[in-house]
């Protein structure tokens, strides 16, 4: 692991507990967070939660809005219904953090 090789760093002082010998370390040279952790950020959960709501209804509606009016609904109904909700919070999730990701390793470069 690189963060496990920097912290063993031979500049750093092994009587530092590891959380003040990561603060040492240049902010450049840690890894980026992890993919799940900024996935997880409230305002990404948030902005995916709104767009898998609206995106969701919409479809669902479009795709499944005459067996609502007939009442049709079975467990495979919903099953797909849940899905056509859960892709579009997926597909935001990925491109936040695919975005957050980028913008955070180029102030990393410039700073």
């Amino acid at each position: 692991e690189i963060t496990g090789k920097l912290l063993r760093h031979p500049s750093l002082p092994k009587s530092l507990p590891r959380r003040r010998r990561r603060k040492l370390l240049p902010q450049q040279n840690l890894p980026q967070r992890k993919w799940l952790t900024i996935a997880r950020e409230p305002t990404v959960v948030r902005w995916a939660l709104h767009i898998a709501l609206s995106v969701g209804t919409l479809l669902i509606a479009i795709n499944h809005g005459d067996a609502l009016l007939h009442g049709d609904l079975g467990v495979p109904r919903l099953a797909k219904m849940a899905l056509t909700v859960l892709v579009p919070y997926c597909v935001s999730t990925f491109s936040s953090v695919s975005v957050l990701r980028e913008l955070r390793h180029a102030e990393g470069r410039r700073g």
